[in-house]
């Protein structure tokens, strides 16, 4: 980590160039002090054309080049979920700082040896669960951390829409880690253990593919006091997307798609007193970027906001929800 606390720009390599890997690249593009510098496919020619697209010196048909590359300080793991642990653990043996897509891997085991082959190395590695860095979320959890409205008695958080059943898709495909769970219903679940902890209790029931990936999933947290977080995900229909906090003096309500760039509503006695907006310009990766930017130059190994506890929380009530719906990969 020495070199890297003295670097004016950081170098990013990305591996795995598909849409969310798009919309990272977008965004880092915009990014003060950071560049892109290597891409890694198992296509030449994607590396070639997404390269070209975003202005990457380099392009590699090989994720071993790209970590091995001495010019790249932080790589950006974009791959399927089955992947993610082999990825990480590939790019930290090579002494490369890493953001890892959610879910950061398959269950809490590869979680876990992610870490400590991190924490044995020295090197950064973070969950790159974007929502987490976005203003208008870090907005409403100041409001509920600091009991603006009181006590948050229920949540109800969703994340649904409808795709077309597809075998050959990495959404639908039970041995990448398709399904709703995985892809969609983490951030239901991240919304209820960022705001209000681990629960004491879980029940959950789901609907299945012919294949055995999730094709729906609900969910409810059970907590001190009778509070409930009502959760829900779904790859069969169209659903709110929303977060909301029904507290004791109010509603704190993140809107459509709660996950992403969006809008914070007040509702007060049952009226919309006032929607706050947040000036939105970029897909809002930026902001993660700009945070592991920073752990980087700061010569930190863990965020303080995404942290390795918080991680493990979090993939172990996905665990948890599998246990209870039987699925198993």
């Amino acid at each position: 980590m020495e070199k890297q606390l003295h670097l004016k720009t950081i170098r990013w390599g990305i591996i795995g160039l598909g849409n969310i890997a798009n919309k990272f690249a977008k965004d880092l593009s915009g990014v003060e002090g950071a560049e892109l510098y290597a891409v890694a496919s198992r296509s030449q020619n994607k590396a070639d054309e997404f390269a070209q697209k975003y202005n990457a010196t380099k392009a590699y048909d090989s994720y071993e080049s790209l970590a091995s590359d001495s010019n790249v300080d932080a790589v950006y793991i974009a791959t399927p979920h089955v992947l993610h642990k082999e990825n990480t653990l590939l790019c930290l043996n090579h002494g490369k700082a890493v953001l890892c897509e959610k879910p950061f891997a398959m269950d809490a085991q590869e979680v876990n040896d992610m870490i400590a082959l991190a924490k044995d190395k020295k090197l950064l590695l973070m969950e790159a669960l974007w929502t987490r860095f976005l203003p208008h979320y870090q907005y409403a959890l100041n409001l509920i951390k600091n009991k603006t409205y009181g006590n948050v008695l229920k949540l109800e958080a969703s994340f649904g829409f409808y795709r077309e059943f597809n075998d050959a898709s990495r959404l639908f495909k039970k041995e990448l880690g398709g399904g709703s769970l995985l892809d969609i219903g983490i951030y239901p679940i991240f919304a209820a253990l960022s705001s209000l902890g681990m629960p004491n209790e879980i029940d959950a029931n789901s609907t299945f593919f012919e294949n055995g990936a999730d094709s729906s999933c609900d969910i409810t947290f059970f907590y001190d006091n009778d509070v409930k977080a009502y959760l829900k995900s779904s790859l069969l229909e169209e659903l709110a997307t929303e977060a909301i906090f029904t507290c004791e003096k109010g509603i704190i309500k993140i809107n459509r798609q709660f996950h992403a760039p969006s809008t914070v509503s007040i509702i007060i006695n049952g009226n919309e007193e006032d929607v706050v907006e947040f000036g939105y310009n970029t897909n809002g990766y930026n902001f993660e970027i700009n945070h592991f930017n920073q752990l980087i130059k700061q010569g930190k190994i863990e965020s303080d906001l995404m942290s390795f506890d918080f991680s493990n929380k979090l993939i172990k009530l996905l665990d948890d929800v599998r246990g209870v719906i039987k699925l198993n990969y």
